[in-house]
């Protein structure tokens, strides 16, 4: 999935009949909201020195969450849905959202990006294909960006580097896997295998049913809600905040009424009501 070529930003992308960056596309408030939504400015030039920055307001400011698989709430794997939750609604997202809306918004400031399908690490071995949304974005070389993994990923990574690559959140290393994928290590530990072959945004969808319905899936039998911070990291997981800073971690059981103000004191979020893991599986409307 390509957009326009890297270069001095235009007023509107525009794409030729049939290009699947369309979907992709976004309008120029948006753009301005999702900026301001992040505290940042509009970029001068789709190079890399302003991809580092954007990724690393994104990460501070859009929180890691499932809140909604808990609430009712339905994700619609289109642009505008998911740029509107984030630069509107103040919300975060899941891979699929935040990975997904950054695709747009990189994509209307002239960025070449991809939409990559990764397999996460676990245990037991690789998820399914689609497990995990990347993005590929090409500008001065080529990059890997996500901001929607559970430890969100501060800093482009290089994907022609097989070295050490060393940020706010950790240290990384990308290394050759089998069919030309790649697998990314963080502090030594593999995380996920990517894909190089560009996918589309609905390529995702039946994964991301999957994983905000399905009884058995990890979204729907756990609640969180997570930022970095200079420190370290602040988390809300139902009603329990837990802070980190360094080696010191704080962990406090909040009464419901505390436990929403935390969600609007840490992340910004204004919810109506407290979101609960249901023994029966996730909320429906």
């Amino acid at each position: 999935m390509t957009a326009r070529p890297t270069g001095t930003i235009s007023p509107a992308p525009a794409f030729a009949e049939g290009d699947v960056a369309a979907d992709l596309y976004i309008e120029e408030a948006r753009v301005t909201a999702y900026l301001a939504r992040m505290g940042a400015a509009r970029p001068s030039r789709a190079d890399i020195a302003h991809l580092r920055d954007l990724q690393f307001r994104h990460v501070r400011t859009v929180p890691f969450e499932n809140v909604g698989v808990h609430t009712g709430e339905q994700i619609e794997l289109d642009a505008r849905s998911l740029v509107d939750k984030i630069a509107k609604g103040r919300r975060g997202g899941i891979c699929y959202e935040s990975n997904g809306a950054f695709a747009a918004l990189l994509t209307a400031l002239g960025y070449r990006v991809s939409l990559l399908s990764a397999r996460v690490f676990v245990s037991d071995g690789f998820g399914v294909p689609f497990d995990h949304l990347a993005l590929r974005v090409d500008t001065d070389g080529s990059w890997l960006v996500d901001v929607g993994f559970g430890r969100q990923i501060e800093f482009p990574l290089d994907l022609e580097d097989r070295g050490e690559q060393r940020g706010p959140g950790g240290v990384y290393r990308i290394a050759d896997a089998p069919e030309g994928d790649l697998d990314v290590y963080r502090d030594g530990e593999l995380q996920y295998r990517v894909e190089s072959r560009p996918r589309a945004l609905t390529d995702f969808a039946t994964a991301c049913w999957w994983h905000t319905h399905a009884p058995q899936a990890h979204f729907t039998q756990n609640l969180v809600c997570s930022l970095p911070t200079d420190a370290g990291r602040v988390t809300l997981s139902g009603q329990r905040l837990i802070i980190t800073e360094g080696a010191k971690v704080w962990v406090t059981d909040l009464a419901p009424h505390a436990a929403l103000a935390a969600y609007h004191d840490h992340f910004g979020m204004l919810l109506d009501r407290l979101p609960r893991v249901s023994a029966s599986g996730p909320a429906r409307h």
